[in-house]
This record gives structure tokens, sequence and C-alpha cells, in this order.
């Protein structure tokens, strides 16, 4: 018998999700910096009525890898665009700050 292994079973790569980081993190702000070595993702979650936000995850990535994720995030867009419609780009909408109005009880 051959010990020639399939081509597909040689890129695979086994990921463990473990279930407090599959609960994922809500984030509806992100801060992108760079130098010349990385890029860094600070995911912030903004809160109405509250001026202080915190990071909820950072991510370091290297330029290449950053270049990938980008090529990535935009076929899935495309996919996502394709099955559900057309994403609504709120560019020149400032970001709401406050959300809205805040009810008391």
């Amino acid at each position: 018998m051959d010990n020639v292994q399939d081509p597909n079973q040689q890129n695979q790569i086994n990921i463990e999700l473990p279930e407090e980081i599959a609960e994922g993190i809500y984030s509806n702000f992100a801060i992108i910096a760079h130098s010349n070595q990385e890029f860094i993702i600070d995911y912030v979650r903004l809160m109405p009525g509250i001026p202080k936000a915190k990071v909820k995850a950072r991510i370091v990535l290297t330029p290449q890898h950053a270049k990938r994720f980008v090529r990535a995030l935009s076929e899935n867009i495309k996919k996502y665009e394709d099955q559900f419609g057309v994403i609504e780009d709120n560019e020149n909408v400032p970001y709401p700050m406050g959300f809205g109005p805040i009810a008391q009880a």
C-alpha cells in the first residue's frame, strides 16, 4: 500500500472552539491601527447613555493576514448580499452615540 496522502487531508486544520468563545462577543464599533509589522483591531461595545466604552476583544494580525482577512470578508459580504440583498451603507450618517431616548421605570 502506498503512503500517499489525500491532498485534501494535507491542508486540513483541526480547530477547537471552546464553549466560552463560541458564544461570541458583540461589538458595534471597531478601531483599527497598524505599525509596519502588524494590524490591530479593537472591538468595542458602545451602549446607550454610557459615555465610556471598553474594548471587548483585540485581534493582532500580520499585514499579509490582514489582507487575506479583508479579501475573505469581502467575499462573504458578496455572498450575503447575493442571498439577502444589498447591505445599506450608512457611512454619511453620524454614529448614534446616544442611540435614542432612555426610559426610566
